[in-house]
C-alpha cells in the first residue's frame, strides 16, 4: 500500500511539473469596435505567443489577410460581419508559421449582436424598376464588369492608417437602410450618403488603386479602389472622373466630382464598403482607430 501511495503521488508531482508555467506567452486577440453587429466592419489584432513569419485566419468563411506591424509585435487583418449574419458566437480559426517552420494555431470565440436599421421609401425614374430589354442587357453587362473587377482584389495590405471621410458634408441616408423604390421594389442600402452638390470634389479614404472608373447602369460614374486585404471602397454617381484604372492613389487625393448619374433621386456621393463580397458600414469603418 505504501508503495502505490508513492507511485500515486509521483504521478501527479509530474503531472503539475507538466502544466505551463504561470505568466508563459499566450495568444492576444483584439477586435475593434470592441461590439461587433452584423454589418460591421472589424480591425482584428493578433499578438502571437511566437514570432511568426506568416498568419492566416478562417473567419465567416471569410480568409482574413494579415500584415505585421514589427514595432509593436502585433499582426493586423480587416474583416467584417455580413448583414445577413445572425446573432451568436462565432469562431475565429488562427493559424501561424513560426521562423522556425513550425504551424501553431488557436481558435478566439467572438460575439455578434443584432443591429437596428432603418427603412425608407423612393422614388425614382421608371427606368430603375422597370427596366425595358434593352436596358436589362446593359445591367447585365455591367454584372460582367463588376464580378471582373472584383475578382482582382489583392490579400497584400495597400491600405495605411485611419480612413477619413471622402467629403466633409452633412450625411443623407445611413447604411443598412430597408428601402422600397416606388413602391415596388425592395432593396438594402448597403453605403453611405453625403448631401453635396454637383462638382464637389471626392477625396479616397485610404491608399489604394483604382480598379474601376467607368459608367454603369445604376452606379452611375463609379469609381473602385482596392484597399489590399479584401477591402475595398466604391464611390457611385460621379459627375466626372479624375482617375482612371490602375492609377495608384494616396488617401486624400480626389479621385472626380460629385453628381446624380444612375439610380440617384439627386445629386449626392454614396460610398460603399465591400470585404470579400460582403457589403459592410462605411460609416463604422470611418471610427476605427487603425494602424
Amino acid at each position: 500500500m505504501r508503495v502505490l501511495l508513492v507511485a500515486i503521488l509521483s504521478v501527479l508531482s509530474l503531472g503539475a511539473h507538466a502544466l505551463p508555467p504561470q505568466g508563459s506567452p499566450a495568444w492576444s486577440v483584439r477586435t475593434q469596435p470592441v461590439r461587433l453587429v452584423n454589418g460591421s466592419p472589424m480591425l482584428l489584432r493578433i499578438t502571437p505567443p511566437v514570432r511568426l513569419q506568416s498568419l492566416a485566419a478562417k473567419w465567416l468563411q471569410h480568409d482574413v489577410f494579415f500584415s505585421l506591424d514589427p514595432k509593436r509585435k502585433a499582426w493586423y487583418g480587416l474583416g467584417g460581419v455580413s448583414l445577413e449574419t445572425l446573432p451568436g458566437v462565432y469562431t475565429l480559426q488562427l493559424t501561424g508559421t513560426t521562423t522556425s517552420g513550425k504551424e501553431i494555431s488557436f481558435q478566439k470565440k467572438i460575439t455578434v449582436k443584432r443591429a437596428v436599421y432603418p427603412s425608407a421609401a423612393v422614388t425614382v425614374a421608371k427606368k430603375f424598376t422597370e427596366p425595358d430589354t434593352e436596358q436589362v442587357q446593359e445591367i447585365d453587362q455591367d454584372k460582367t464588369i463588376k464580378q471582373g473587377a472584383f475578382a482582382k482584389v489583392t490579400e497584400q495590405r495597400q491600405w495605411s492608417g485611419d480612413f477619413h471621410a471622402p467629403v466633409d458634408a452633412r450625411i443623407s441616408d445611413v447604411f443598412g437602410t430597408q428601402r422600397k423604390f416606388n413602391g415596388k421594389v425592395q432593396s438594402t442600402h448597403q453605403g453611405l450618403d453625403f448631401a453635396v452638390p454637383t462638382g464637389t470634389p471626392i477625396s479616397a479614404l485610404n491608399a489604394g488603386t483604382v480598379l474601376l472608373a467607368r459608367p454603369l447602369y445604376f452606379e452611375g460614374n463609379c469609381v473602385v479602389l482596392d484597399h489590399g486585404q479584401g477591402l475595398l471602397t466604391l464611390y457611385l454617381h460621379l459627375s466626372e472622373f479624375k482617375v482612371k484604372e490602375g492609377d495608384v492613389v494616396e488617401r486624400g487625393q480626389v479621385i472626380g466630382l460629385s453628381g446624380g448619374t444612375g439610380r440617384a433621386t439627386g445629386p449626392h456621393l454614396h460610398i460603399a464598403v465591400r470585404w470579400e463580397g460582403v457589403y459592410l458600414d462605411p460609416a463604422t469603418l470611418l471610427k476605427l482607430d487603425l494602424p
